[in-house]
């Protein structure tokens, strides 16, 4: 830390997805990124997690531009499980991350008991509820240790008991030191969990600054309709 992205475009097929983007990410509380789809939110998670290099500008890690990615980790949307039990997709986890060995079958009932997945260890991954899967799959990203965690729309089709499982693990990984730098169309996520808010739209940012201030007295006119829940074109 801190993440900082200086004049970022990025293009993708001929198509502009980043504009211009320049933002500081640095610890503390959640970073949320919010935004209409298509906004640039996804992109600009991939890029900053150094999946995406820019088409322009410079995207750096604690003032430096060549920081391999061994403390971030990314969970995606809509996770893919691996066709084994939940504690053999921690423990590849685990491996892939060089953990020793005969480390890892303490961590994994470390990371089950954190993601509050304890007693299914055994159950083959695939048969998890949505929620459960989701616990799993940020069980995973954190099997890295990481400083950073990116999460892409932790709770999207989750119920509220499942979302609000997510959120309390969320606060719990924040607490613990974790940078945690996530998407989310809920504005009620937003304020629940945010520090700092970033509004995206066109693929630039709006606004962005604390919480209180974006979603209570947002200062654009753009930002101001969003918050509305009005159509941004």
């Amino acid at each position: 830390m801190p993440i900082e992205l200086a004049a970022v475009d990025i293009t993708l097929d001929a198509t502009p997805i980043l504009r211009g983007v320049t933002l500081r990410i640095g610890p503390g509380s959640p970073t949320v990124l919010i935004g209409p789809n298509g906004s640039g939110k996804t992109t600009l998670l991939r890029a900053a997690m150094g999946l995406i290099r820019p088409s322009a500008g410079a995207i750096t890690w604690g003032g430096r531009a060549d920081v391999p990615p061994a403390r971030r980790a990314l969970v995606f949307q809509r996770p893919v499980m691996l066709r084994r039990s939940v504690a053999d997709n921690l423990l590849y986890a685990l491996a892939t991350a060089g953990v020793p060995r005969g480390h890892r079958a303490a961590r994994v009932e470390e990371l089950l008991t954190l993601v509050g997945l304890v007693g299914l260890g055994d159950r083959p991954a695939p048969r998890l509820s949505g929620g459960e899967r989701q616990r799993l799959a940020l069980a995973r990203a954190l099997a890295r240790d990481p400083v950073v965690l990116f999460l892409d729309e932790p709770t999207a089709s989750l119920d509220p008991a499942a979302t609000h499982a997510i959120e309390e693990l969320v606060r719990t990984v924040s607490a613990r030191g974790v940078k945690v730098v996530m998407t989310t169309h809920d504005l009620g996520e937003a304020e629940r969990l945010a520090g700092e808010v970033v509004l995206l739209h066109r693929g630039s940012v709006v606004e962005s600054g604390s919480a209180q201030t974006i979603l209570k007295n947002p200062n654009t006119e753009e930002a101001k309709r969003f918050i509305a829940g009005q159509l941004l074109v």
